[in-house]
């Protein structure tokens, strides 16, 4: 681990920049006694996010099962009106 003052983070951030992106952590130091910790960002946040194919699932849960506009609407009623 690397280990740099407050008066170098201010002064010198390229070259902590730097260590970071090489995969380094940097310990920040005030008076020579730690007080921070910087550290690259972990590589799980460099992996693509998978998609998930919804269709496929809704598919295999209900099949070729839809129902047109008109249908879920008199079902909606059926259901409000059943309960009064």
């Amino acid at each position: 681990m690397k280990t740099a003052s407050i008066r170098e983070l201010q002064t010198a951030f390229p070259r902590l920049e730097a260590w970071l992106q090489e995969g380094e952590e940097v310990q920040i130091t005030r008076r020579g006694l730690p007080v921070a910790r910087l550290v690259p960002p972990s590589r799980e946040s460099d992996r693509p996010l998978v998609k998930v194919d919804f269709l496929s699932q809704i598919k295999a849960t209900w099949g070729d099962l839809s129902f047109a506009a008109e249908e879920v609407e008199a079902m909606r009623e059926s259901e409000l009106f059943a309960e009064e």
